[in-house]
């Protein structure tokens, strides 16, 4: 008689029709079940769905009136958010008003209120949800990276308009 080696979909190995024991190892669990299975959820960025530990060198954040914060994907997917707060507040997807954004500089990771930033837009970089503005804390960071990578131009916080993001979202 010949033996067959088969997976069976639950996961057990069969060896000629006899089912083969299946060894654990013997791990206690930590605390005793509850009857509650609770999933693990991972922070998803409000505007793509994109899970936010995916791309930890774009991330942007808003400080939000009740003193909670919320993280982005992108400085775009921030803006996108801040420019149409009402939207979101209604959908559930924001739960308070925006106070102050905060930018990390593409190169040095430091932390900067997003309204003294500088952004390149138009480079060979491209961002977690297509082309993106690339932040900076200051002006020669921003030339620095154009030198390297390329960029149409350097845009203050107060060139940055739905029809750019709009734009940026094609």
């Amino acid at each position: 008689m010949k033996k067959y080696i088969v997976w069976i979909l639950c996961g057990g190995l069969v060896v000629a029709g006899q089912p083969q024991p299946f060894k654990a190892k013997n791990i206690q669990p930590t605390q005793p079940f509850t009857g509650k299975i609770t999933q693990l959820q991972q922070k998803l960025d409000p505007m793509f769905n994109i899970p936010l530990n995916k791309y930890p060198k774009w991330h942007a954040e808003a400080i939000l009136k009740n003193g909670h914060k919320a993280e982005f994907i992108s400085v775009k997917s921030m803006m996108q958010v801040y420019l149409h707060q009402d939207y979101f507040l209604k959908r559930n997807l924001l739960e308070d008003k925006i106070d102050r954004i905060m930018i990390k500089d593409y190169l040095t990771g430091e932390k900067k209120d997003a309204k003294s930033a500088v952004y390149v837009f138009g480079s060979r970089i491209i961002g977690p949800h297509g082309d993106d503005l690339i932040p900076f804390a200051t002006e020669t960071n921003a030339k620095l990276f154009m030198l390297k990578n390329g960029g149409t131009k350097l845009l203050p916080y107060g060139k940055i308009t739905a029809g750019l993001l709009r734009y940026l979202d094609m």
